[in-house]
């Protein structure tokens, strides 16, 4: 099972939010370098060498944090704009870092670069590679971030492209499980819901004889259902409508495999019309159109 090549909306809560972790961090740096506030504090009294250290030591800790700040806003402004051989040569420098926000947008940075059309396959199968290895070590450095379980889904799937039918349906379980906690840990992340819903729909409807290949390999393969496929993509439109021209499609198909005509035709019909910004919306259009004429 594989993750469809997607661009998700920048993470701006996810950045608000970093920002304000950053904030805080700033206004008690800010109090802790005022002497009387360390005083009230109850911090020991510094010697004047030792308190010019200690100062000198905090700003540049501002400055790093200022920094990290204003790398991570032009990287998500990079991202937002499709600019990605940019985004890439702005992240690789930190690819030895150790903070999990430089990491798990790396790790995008080198899949989105992965799907350029004019990527070699060599190359393609590189940035892949290195971008399961990112995201993995985000991981291994954040296990409370959102965006690190969604990235980690779905640079697995990709991975899994390359490896056997055992591997992927193995990792499917995987994938499940980290997009769940992503939801957990973000339950506003329309990328999550959409794509735990392709995954449903994804196993919901595997052919009979693939599914008696996958009982064959696992006692217990992963199963799932078209109703539980279209309550991830709703959800995903009522946290962020019209956010994604396949997650309108998706709910379309999801409706005309369950015969529910009519309201495939409402959602189709909103794909057909999304404004075709990308690549993958100009595909959405054509399949829309596709589908619909097969409703007549």
């Amino acid at each position: 099972m594989s993750v469809p090549a997607l661009r998700s909306r920048p993470l701006r809560k996810n950045y608000v939010e970093s920002r304000a972790v950053n904030g805080q961090m700033l206004d008690t740096l800010g109090t802790i370098t005022n002497g009387r506030a360390a005083l009230l504090l109850g911090l020991p009294v510094l010697s004047a060498l030792s308190y010019e250290a200690f100062c000198r030591f905090h700003a540049s800790a501002l400055v790093c944090a200022l920094e990290k700040d204003e790398i991570l806003e032009q990287a998500d402004y990079l991202y937002s704009c499709a600019e990605t051989e940019k985004l890439y040569e702005l992240l690789v420098k930190y690819k030895d870092s150790d903070e999990a926000e430089f990491l798990w947008r790396l790790a995008r940075a080198s899949r989105e670069l992965s799907f350029l059309p004019d990527t070699d396959p060599q190359r393609k199968t590189q940035l892949t590679s290195e971008a399961f290895e990112f995201v993995k070590r985000a991981l291994e450095r954040d296990d409370t971030n959102f965006a690190v379980h969604k990235w980690y889904a779905i640079c697995l799937s990709d991975i899994g492209e390359s490896q056997g039918v055992k591997a992927k349906i193995g990792n499917s379980f995987i994938i499940r499980e980290h997009l769940e906690k992503a939801i957990q840990l973000n339950p506003k992340d329309p990328t999550s819901l959409h794509i735990l819903g392709y995954w449903c729909f994804a196993f919901a409807e595997l052919p009979w004889y693939q599914r008696k290949v996958a009982a064959v390999i696992f006692e217990s393969p992963p199963t799932s259902t078209f109703e539980e496929a279209l309550e991830f993509f709703l959800k995903a439109e009522e946290v962020d409508p019209n956010f994604y021209s396949k997650n309108l499609l998706m709910l379309g198909k999801t409706y005309m495999a369950m015969k529910d005509d009519q309201n495939a035709l409402l959602w189709l019909t909103k794909a057909k019309d999304y404004p075709a910004h990308t690549p993958e919306d100009k595909q959405v259009h054509k399949e829309a159109e596709e589908l619909l004429k097969k409703l007549g």
